[in-house]
């Protein structure tokens, strides 16, 4: 069974038995860990090059064993930052549409609509050693785009920002999910900065409205959840 553990912000920790794999580690008091506390970590995922989804990236990748998946430019960016060349999936990062494994994982790379000091935005579709599919969008607006991915693969659960100004908002988050047909989503980009949402009940009003069908897993940081 695989489990999905939030730290806040898009800070994620998704594990199948003994592996895993945390996505955009900008980690903060609320989180509940440090890079030095978080534990193993098999692959590191960053969607984008901002300070807020990079965050720990570098220590994490020094002092674990971790591998270090990025768009080319901004995997690069990170070894020049620190991260052992040797510890780059596909030896230098990967692309849009691409796919690499690791430890039983498949990532395969999606776009996003948003910015980045290197590389460019982009999302993860993750398939779990045992099956289930997790779409962590990183930072973006919603896109059309969206109802291909959902097409191609099953969503189980879509981690999806709504807290607005930089990202989708409540509205557009719930038409994403109509989009994307996942089954369920765990709201993230909320909270961690006064200008964002300070909480997702008009997310999960809207979704109520725009698409029924999908649950929303509300968790506050340092909760997690079994699918």
């Amino acid at each position: 069974m695989s489990q999905i553990l939030w730290y806040g912000h898009s800070a994620f920790n998704i594990s199948c038995g003994d592996t895993h794999v945390v996505v955009d580690p900008f980690l903060t008091p609320a989180s509940g860990v440090t890079a030095g506390s978080i534990g193993p970590v098999d692959v590191v995922l960053v969607t984008h090059d901002h300070a807020d989804h990079v965050g720990d990236t570098v220590s994490i990748c020094q002092n674990t064993k971790a591998m270090l998946g990025a768009i080319v430019g901004t995997a690069q960016k990170l070894v020049d930052l620190g991260v052992p060349p040797s510890r780059l999936l596909n030896g230098i990062g990967f692309n849009m549409g691409g796919t690499v494994a690791h430890a039983g994982f498949e990532f395969t790379m999606t776009q996003a609509y948003h910015s980045s000091e290197s590389g460019s935005p982009a999302g993860y579709i993750i398939r779990t050693p045992d099956g289930k599919h997790i779409y962590h969008a990183g930072d973006t607006c919603i896109f059309a785009g969206m109802e291909l991915w959902g097409r191609l693969y099953p969503l189980d659960v879509a981690l999806l920002p709504m807290g607005g100004v930089f990202t989708m908002d409540a509205r557009q988050a719930a038409l994403a999910c109509k989009l994307l047909g996942c089954k369920q989503v765990i709201p993230m980009h909320w909270g961690t900065f006064p200008v964002l949402a300070k909480d997702t009940e008009a997310f999960k009003a809207e979704l109520a409205r725009v698409a029924p069908g999908c649950t929303c897993i509300d968790l506050l940081p340092g909760q997690s959840v079994q699918i």
